[in-house]
């Protein structure tokens, strides 16, 4: 054999040199965030074409909800970014305190002088300078972060029958709460919601919950047939929740009562078409009660039309995606179970709230998150984008 092909055969016989492996490094979901700021903005510009008026008359300034609510989203982002600093591990530790933190609150919005009443609702605590706080929000953030916990320590027992009963007291228990001392059953129905959401994420089969969903489905169909038969049997009722039903199956018959919101809520979708008025241009907005907090949507259809509707769920898709690809990527159980509840949050309320504009289900008073005017409301959705931004620090990609 010649040297040359035995320096080829000893060259072509040692072992490939192994691939240097790149530095993992850490990750930040500046996508979310672009999305959030455009979400927030966009909400600043129709709040105040939809308040304008009210503004002016009620407080002699067309500017005086745009004002408040600059001010809480400028808290609400700094509170996001020092929250997005910290571990979020942390909140484990406090979540079962926050928990019993916000059921003291209910207590005192209901059994104590603190509790305030707008608009025939009590769900208010009264706070120095004028000021307010919804404890319901505070109760959301308490049950997203409290149930992953529960359903870490449980483990595989999470998606067995004892594990389930545990996850349902705790977290229908915090959704009675709100029900029952807040009378805020939209509140309840979101919190309920996320419980549902997170024993879903972690059981390992789905047909339960489509029975479940199934069923509940049904039987709101049946309450809904015998609810509307009762009624009109009985002429009228004096139940508030039986008004609402009754409202909501037949709003034109009560368009200069209970049903006067919905009717010109509904007034204001059709006569958008698919452009819309023109920014500025809508006339329901001078009539619609409190039409800056749950019915702003309504505006939006009148004023941008189909077009602007659709900007406004692609941007809540993106915002969801984005938290999807957290939870998906979250470093651990804990930390994807939270950026699950907290998709389940806004998924669910952004439904709800679509719903009952469009008079899909029966007026909850649920807002529009991040669009709605609330200062409460607008702090804690963006304490929760923090902990969801905390979450994406840990996660580690390959640079």
């Amino acid at each position: 054999m010649s040297e040359a092909r035995r320096r080829k055969k000893r060259t072509s016989a040692r072992p490939a040199p192994a691939k240097k492996r790149r530095p993992a490094v850490r990750y930040f979901d500046y996508s979310m965030l672009a999305v959030l700021v455009f979400l927030v903005c966009f909400g600043l510009i129709m709040l105040y074409s939809s308040s304008s008026y009210s503004a002016l008359v009620k407080y002699s300034d067309s500017m005086y909800f745009l004002k408040r609510q600059v001010l809480f989203c400028g808290m609400g982002f700094f509170a996001m970014y020092w929250i997005s600093q910290i571990d979020y591990h942390i909140y484990a530790k406090y979540a079962e305190k926050l928990y019993w933190f916000s059921i003291v609150l209910l207590f005192l919005v209901r059994l104590t002088p603190l509790g305030k009443e707008v608009n025939g609702a009590k769900r208010w605590i009264r706070l120095p300078m004028n000021q307010q706080l919804q404890p319901a929000e505070i109760v959301k953030l308490a049950v997203i972060l409290l149930i992953p916990i529960i359903l870490c320590q449980l483990g595989n027992r999470a998606h067995k029958k004892d594990g389930i009963v545990k996850v349902i007291i705790w977290g229908f228990g915090a959704a009675a709460g709100v029900y029952f001392l807040t009378s805020n059953l939209s509140s309840a129905i979101i919190v309920a919601g996320i419980t549902v959401c997170l024993l879903f994420v972690v059981h390992p089969k789905t047909k339960p919950f489509m029975v479940l969903a199934g069923s509940g489905l049904t039987a709101a169909i049946i309450v809904v047939a015998v609810l509307n038969r009762m009624i009109q049997d009985a002429g009228s009722s004096g139940s508030f929740r039986l008004r609402r039903v009754l409202v909501w199956l037949q709003p034109e018959q009560y368009a200069s009562g209970s049903g006067y919101q919905t009717l010109q809520g509904l007034y204001a979708i059709g006569s958008g078409g698919f452009f819309g008025k023109g920014l500025g241009n809508s006339a329901q907005k001078m009539i619609i009660p409190e039409v800056q907090n749950d019915m702003i949507l309504s505006v939006i259809c009148e004023e941008l039309g189909v077009c602007g509707v659709i900007i406004v769920l692609v941007l809540f898709g993106l915002l969801l995606y984005r938290l999807m690809f957290i939870a998906q990527n979250a470093p651990d159980m804990y930390g994807a179970l939270v950026a699950s509840g907290i998709f389940a949050h806004i998924a669910i309320q952004v439904i709800l709230n679509i719903a009952v504009v469009t008079n899909t289900i029966p007026n909850t008073g649920v807002t529009l998150p991040f669009i709605s005017y609330g200062g409460t409301s607008i702090l804690f959705l963006m304490a929760e984008m923090g902990i969801a931004l905390s979450i994406s620090r840990q996660i580690r990609v390959e640079e």
